[in-house]
């Protein structure tokens, strides 16, 4: 076999090369499944960076995060947990807006993640302004710390971002090898909050107009916040009750029983014949990207505290395990893909622990003082 042509390597069926200009080393895909056809393009480009006639170099110089932002967004449109990404993609646009991408490096992002540990983004609002137009505007108050599972979140799309850069050829492969070394933080996902029954009751009660059927749907599916916002109505089949989610977090469907509540709830919505979103803002007639402050107002005025709508999630998990669900069925509800995951939500209320204790307590009451002996060993 012929030696291959140094500056050419493989990325899965299509031929790259790397090689040398003004600016640094540049790697860029040929396009090319063909080696031939490779080595010839890799020839052209030789000879074009020696002639200084490859403009293409300095178009890649110039290319800002916005600029990648714009042509990651319609891509990202297609995929799964496309609204929670789009929210990363915007906060992320605040922070590295005008920053040409060849000027990313591993402290510039490390740098990002220490300030949103200190400070997370300020919190946004979307309403009508004059002549109908929607207006954004920032909610005067103090922003309060990421968790660092949200700043990985943050930092995996930018990731990424910066892998679809490099394929599209916004910049160069160097940039991503920088941006890659950033490493994540550790995560801790042992929040376990969710609420009792009566506060579930207080929370539905001080909820209003779409934010109280979301939360409704929240308590009775274990739904996630994305599934819920990007949910149709010809994923709702109310005549055999249930709910088919067909893009799920893990990729499989999942099926969810409809209960009485959540039926009732359904029923008194307007039904869209096209098979449109079951819930959108009254604001922008679009799909939600976000209810925080609407959701955290009413948690306010029902006396809620540290509770976000996510952990709408945890309470359902919790209740069904009170309840005498086996594990199984909470996680295929759920649609987690190992058990494991389950565990952490479907984890027992001390309460129910409780409970438990004062059932022995009441069967040992109820025995010998001979049988008692006998049970200590004595």
């Amino acid at each position: 076999m012929p030696k291959r042509m140094r500056g050419l390597y493989k990325r899965g069926n299509v031929w790259w090369c790397c090689y040398k200009s003004l600016s640094g080393t540049v790697r860029q895909s040929t396009g090319k499944t063909d080696y031939n056809e490779a080595i010839a393009f890799l020839g052209e480009r030789l000879v074009e960076v020696k002639a200084g006639k490859y403009p293409e170099l300095k178009k890649i110089l110039n290319y800002t995060f916005k600029q990648l932002a714009e042509q990651y967004r319609p891509w990202c449109q297609r995929q799964r947990g496309a609204i929670a990404k789009n929210r990363y993609i915007n906060q992320l646009v605040e922070e590295f807006r005008d920053i040409p991408l060849r000027q990313f490096s591993t402290m510039l992002i490390e740098q990002f993640q220490t300030k949103r540990l200190q400070r997370g983004a300020p919190r946004k609002r979307v309403k009508k302004g004059l002549e109908g137009k929607l207006v954004v505007e920032k909610v005067d108050t103090i922003p309060s710390p990421n968790k660092p599972a949200t700043i990985n979140r943050l930092v995996a799309t930018l990731k990424h971002m910066f892998t679809k850069a490099v394929e599209w050829e916004m910049v160069e492969e160097e940039t991503l090898k920088k941006v890659r070394k950033v490493k994540m933080l550790e995560e801790n996902n042992r929040r376990l909050r969710y609420l009792s029954t009566e506060e579930c009751q207080r929370l539905v009660d001080h909820c209003q107009g779409t934010v109280k059927s979301m939360v409704i749907m929240a308590l009775n599916t274990g739904m996630r916040r994305g599934e819920i916002f990007s949910l149709t109505w010809d994923q709702i089949d109310l005549k055999h009750g249930f709910i088919l989610l067909d893009r799920t977090k893990n990729g499989e469907r999942r099926e969810i029983p409809i209960n009485e509540m959540l039926a009732e709830m359904l029923e008194s919505l307007p039904h869209r014949l096209d098979g449109g979103r079951v819930f959108s803002s009254p604001e922008t007639g679009e799909a939600y990207q976000t209810l925080s402050n609407t959701f955290m107002r009413a948690c306010r005025l029902a006396g809620i505290t540290d509770f976000h709508f996510h952990d709408l999630r945890h309470t359902f998990a919790s209740h069904l395990v009170m309840a005498g669900v086996d594990i199984t069925t909470v996680k295929e509800l759920l649609g987690h893909k190992t058990l494991a995951m389950t565990l952490r939500y479907a984890h027992l209320a001390p309460s129910h622990k409780v409970k438990a204790l004062e059932t022995l307590n009441a069967r040992l009451k109820g025995a010998s003082t001979s049988h008692l002996l006998h049970i200590a060993g004595v």
